[in-house]
């Protein structure tokens, strides 16, 4: 389990296989509170940390995680935004993230707003009814709240801090990102699913 607030950025170093990836990423994480086993979010993407060696990890991705994540289009150069798990007694600034992606959208439009930026953000059909005005929502590993909704997109207002600090800045319309919609959201639309 995750908050969505960034702690780290990485970049793929290399790539290796097809139908099932390895993935061998630098970071700037204390390499002795990273042990073997450890689930560090990538982007959004909870994998497992299966050797590591000073400043970088290796992890294993399925074809299904390559299949429902932008991992599939991952390259050596990649920078993905890292976060370790949870541990009890941390602070909880974003929301929970659990590193379970729900889809994949594709930037709309990205501008400038004074010192922020206003990212938009395709909306899948089957998560709009989990998506809220003022709710969270998990874009590429980050806790944002939304602004805006419509029938096929939402918008999000990114600070300074968020946008210099996360992969947001080096992002363009037409790029695609990992979505995973609030844990209650989804147990909510669920359970009214059934009545």
């Amino acid at each position: 389990m995750f908050t969505g607030i960034i702690t780290h950025r990485g970049r793929v170093a290399s790539v290796e296989g097809a139908a099932d990836r390895r993935l061998w990423v630098e970071n700037t994480l204390d390499d002795q509170a990273i042990a073997l086993g450890a689930s560090i979010a990538h982007s959004g993407v909870c994998l497992t940390v299966v050797e590591k060696r000073p400043g970088a990890h290796l992890v294993e991705a399925s074809a299904e995680t390559l299949a429902r994540t932008t991992l599939g289009d991952w390259t050596a150069g990649t920078a993905v935004n890292l976060e370790a798990s949870l541990r009890l007694g941390d602070e909880l600034g974003g929301h929970f993230v659990f590193g379970h992606v729900d889809a994949v959208a594709e930037i709309g439009a990205i501008e400038a707003v004074g010192d922020s930026w206003r990212l938009e953000v395709g909306l899948p059909a089957d998560l709009a009814p989990m998506v809220a005005v003022k709710g969270s929502i998990a874009v590429d590993g980050i806790s944002l709240t939304v602004n805006e909704i419509a029938d096929d997109r939402f918008a999000l207002m990114i600070v300074p801090y968020t946008w210099s600090h996360t992969t947001l800045a080096d992002r363009h319309p037409g790029d695609r990102v990992n979505l995973e919609v609030d844990m209650l959201a989804r147990y909510v639309a669920r359970s009214l699913e059934g009545r």
